[in-house]
């Protein structure tokens, strides 16, 4: 299904990215990593605009077209009290803007049955404290994701993947860790790689604009204080 298909993913060079990499060449594809650590393709900042035309051009000229784009770069982790205006637009550049323009770049290549995959968090519908950099690029990936699908109906099929606490440095995690989640486990890497192909091939071929969370069943999980021997202590007033 995937033999001599052209995959680019961004961040594709640890975590989750490696993954959804190596599974994509164990099917035969031949992947374009953009990722700012060491990789066997390109190395570069998805915040700039020169990068971000440079490596396209390569990919084109190396290859002529591109079956699947998944678009995984991780955005900056800041909140509220730390965060600057330039990181928190930092943020912004590398996971919403970099993801809009690749495809708009990519647009006119596009193969036949392509598709295209936004890597999201579980963090675009729910928050912890001083999260906002990261949280604001994820929820705008994921309502890029529907805006992509319909200017791209009937060209290519646009769908985004929420992971939840995924392990991506192979830690083992035991007890309440584990057990908070209702599918008993952190997730991996490879829970995410395995949606990202299956939204590609073509029997996820009548699915486009949607949005899958992964995270263990997690967000179904709802907590009140006292449950489960859990509370909530109120913040010293400041």
């Amino acid at each position: 299904m995937f033999k001599d298909k052209i995959a680019v993913v961004t961040g594709g060079a640890r975590g989750i990215g490696k993954a959804v990499t190596e599974e994509f060449q164990k099917a035969g594809a031949r992947v374009c990593v953009i990722d700012l650590l060491p990789n066997d393709y390109y190395v570069g900042d998805l915040a700039e605009q020169t990068v971000l035309e440079n490596f396209a051009r390569k990919v084109i000229a190396d290859f002529g077209h591109v079956d699947y784009l998944v678009n995984n770069a991780l955005p900056l982790m800041k909140g509220l009290d730390t965060c600057t205006y330039e990181e928190f637009n930092y943020a912004l550049q590398v996971g919403v803007t970099a993801p809009f323009y690749l495809t708009k770049l990519f647009a006119p290549h596009f193969a036949p049955g392509a598709a295209i995959v936004n890597i999201s968090s579980s963090r675009d519908r729910m928050s912890q404290p001083q999260t906002e950099s990261y949280t604001a690029a994820k929820g705008g990936i994921s309502a890029l994701t529907h805006a992509l699908a319909v200017s791209l109906a009937g060209r290519v099929r646009v769908n985004s993947i929420s992971p939840g606490w995924i392990d991506t440095d192979s830690t083992v995690y035991e007890g309440p860790d584990a057990f908070q989640q209702p599918a008993g486990r952190v997730g991996r890497p490879s829970d995410i790689a395995s949606m990202v192909l299956y939204l590609c091939s073509e029997k996820a071929g009548f699915i486009t604009g949607e949005n899958i969370c992964i995270d263990g069943g997690m967000i179904r999980q709802m907590i009140y204080h006292n449950d489960f021997g859990w509370s909530l202590e109120e913040k010293e007033s400041r």
